[in-house]
């Protein structure tokens, strides 16, 4: 195979050696002169270019081509290896569940503002029913409020009353996530634990998907609710998801779904998660490990087999965002019985709109934060302020493998902009509103652009720029008619582009374009790089992208922008280099980078994990960097319970 033959000589020029036995691939492997040789290929690494013969061999890679697979018996050279720490803390049993809200930074900012509990605030859920009869909703749509989770919540529920209220175990644990509140749980695994889900003081509002449709959409009446959550999707656009969009835009809701689970799950982003003005949410998988305690208290990546990945049909960017998923969750078999979610979408989704409805409290507390809920584009500053908030997770890059496209695409495929940061998203917020001119290093606006105002910029100036990451995130609205079948207004849609400048003040002909992102299809763009070294002085700028194929009279975009300056992120997170999230760095990711290099380059435009040095390819530099972190492990999995 051409690919084999590829690899193959690139390990040659590095120093490898390289069997390719293409009589036989089977599994077996004989000791010969002091050395493993298998069936297949085998990959030995030469140390500074010693013979083969003067070295103690004791394991080998072995390529199989059958299946396009590459795996590993695993081979190391040189004897010595060294153990590394990793993330990760081992500490006592978990003070309070769901962890899941921990890595997400909810009960961080708790922490800082003890009365952010969702007071005041109402979450709509859209609960689809379990039972179907004859293609009629059975009406089994409710959460267990039976609970004792529940006890003390403000849940209303809205149906067409037609049939007795049934329980679903989905919109239980979904309302445990955004609503529960108990100081005396237990389960075997943790013990006591104290559990308190995102928004334990707000309205929940639980929708029959179908009595929320004919009611809600197909009217276009918003509910009466700040944020709407939804963990459902179709695999393609319907009247109904565009009239959720239509919502979104003519009343400033912010829509917060679940993007799909994955290629395991055939799911491709899935609407209306996957709709332009709606915040599409995928999933960040727990770690992996049979232990329940460290599976609920640490978090890996988002991974394309359990969290669906872009672009969309149309080529958008989706997911906007991710967050953890296995959660502890109430269950429905007794009134005080909690259980594992697993790494779905429809989990990590209550979390994200959570932290949402944290930020519309905080709003509305400060009428010189009031923008951010406005009904005039107040889902915009939302969706601007937690996308530019997030954190970039390992191997975060926009679009494909290769750079090549990183300014006409403005997310990762399968992070978007990266894991919901609470903590990050509440300092985004409280920073304030500045308009054009000279303004903070962090905050956000909420403006427009007309045939009088092409551009705004917005400069900073960054005191120490060594080490400093500038992130900005402009947001606007997909225009599509209020009545059904809620169809996009493409004439009215505007492209806007977003850059970023260094400037010298004293001669702006020097001034510099740092990056910019300028995507033709979708309605948010995002930049992420390193400060300039020696600058100090920046300028963000938001245009009109097609200015000149518009006629005057025409242009009338209201948009968000947020902003910050920040120290770049740790790049030694072990995840780097534990591509399966077991908690140690062994032959099993070497197979899964051999595996992603091929499929890399049988298909150069697929998502591929692997390219730790991020050089833009999976190749034998990436390979070098796993040996040099071999045998290191993560402090979670030698650790008695996750902390």
């Amino acid at each position: 195979m051409w690919y084999i033959k590829a690899i193959a000589t690139n390990l040659l020029e590095r120093g490898w050696v390289f069997w390719y036995d293409k009589r036989s691939f089977r599994e077996e492997a004989i000791q010969e002169q002091g050395r493993l040789v298998t069936g297949g290929a085998t990959l030995i690494q030469l140390d500074n270019g010693d013979a083969l013969g003067d070295l103690a061999v004791k394991r080998v890679w072995r390529v199989s081509v059958r299946g396009l697979m590459l795996y590993v018996v695993w081979a190391l050279i040189v004897s010595a290896g060294v153990a590394r720490a990793a993330e990760g803390a081992a500490g006592d049993e978990p003070a309070v569940q769901p962890q899941g809200l921990q890595h997400a930074g909810i009960y961080a900012l708790r922490r800082i503002e003890p009365e952010l509990t969702g007071a005041g605030v109402k979450i709509a859920i859209i609960s689809r029913s379990i039972t179907y009869r004859d293609g009629e909703p059975q009406n089994d749509y409710r959460p267990n409020i039976g609970h004792k989770c529940f006890e003390g919540s403000q849940l209303r529920f809205y149906d067409r009353g037609q049939l007795p209220a049934g329980v679903s175990p989905h919109a239980t644990a979904i309302c445990s996530i955004l609503f529960g509140d108990d100081a005396e749980a237990y389960v075997p695994y943790l013990g006591k634990f104290r559990y308190q889900g995102v928004l334990p003081g707000a309205t929940g509002e639980v929708y029959e998907f179908w009595h929320f449709l004919i009611n809600n959409v197909f009217t276009q009446m918003p509910p009466s609710a700040d944020v709407i959550s939804a963990s459902i999707g179709s695999q393609f656009e319907d009247w109904w998801t565009r009239g959720i969009e239509s919502l979104a835009e003519h009343y400033g809701l912010t829509v917060v779904v679940g993007i799909g689970n994955g290629t395991e799950s055939y799911d491709p982003p899935l609407y209306p998660g996957a709709g332009a003005n709606v915040i599409g949410v995928g999933v960040v998988d727990a770690v992996n490990t049979a232990d329940p305690a460290k599976s609920l208290g640490h978090f890996a990546l988002a991974y394309p087999e359990h969290s669906s990945i872009g672009p969309t049909a149309d080529g958008r960017c989706k997911p906007d965002i991710i967050a953890p998923g296995n959660c502890l969750a109430a269950g429905v078999g007794k009134v005080d019985g909690y259980e594992m979610t697993g790494n779905w979408s429809s989990f990590a989704t209550p979390i994200t709109a959570g932290v949402v409805g944290l930020l519309t409290q905080k709003a509305r507390q400060d009428k010189n934060l009031s923008l951010a809920v406005s009904p005039n584009g107040g889902n915009c500053v939302m969706k601007a302020i937690l996308m530019n908030s997030a954190t970039k997770l390992p191997y975060w890059h926009k679009g494909r493998l290769s750079s090549d496209d990183d300014q006409q695409t403005p997310l990762d495929y399968v992070q978007g902009a990266g894991m919901v940061n609470a903590l990050n998203a509440y300092r985004h917020l409280v920073a304030g509103r500045h308009k054009p001119g000279n303004v903070l290093v962090g905050g956000w606006d909420l403006n427009q652009l007309d045939d009088s105002t092409t551009a705004n910029a917005y400069r900073i100036a960054v005191a120490e720029p060594a080490g400093k990451q500038i992130t900005t995130t402009v947001v606007w609205n997909r225009h599509y008619e209020n009545i059904y079948p809620f169809t996009r207004i493409e004439a009215r849609d505007t492209n806007l582009r977003l850059e970023l400048w260094a400037v010298n003040p004293d001669n702006s002909g020097n001034d510099r374009l740092v990056d910019y992102s300028d995507s033709k299809v979708d309605n948010v763009e995002h930049i992420h790089c390193r400060a300039v070294a020696g600058c100090s002085t920046y300028e963000i700028v938001v245009s009109n992208s097609d200015a000149n194929g518009r006629p005057r009279g025409d242009l009338n975009e209201r948009y968000a922008l947020a902003w910050d300056v920040s120290d770049s992120q740790d790049g030694d997170n072990i995840f780097w280099h534990d591509l399966n999230a077991d908690g140690v760095v062994d032959e099993q990711d070497f197979a899964i980078l051999l595996k992603n290099w091929a499929d890399s380059m049988k298909s150069p435009g697929g998502y591929q994990m692997g390219d730790v040095n991020m050089d833009g390819a999976i190749d034998v530099n990436d390979l070098q960097v796993l040996l040099a972190h071999q045998n290191r492990k993560a402090q979670w999995r030698d650790a008695g319970a996750a902390n």
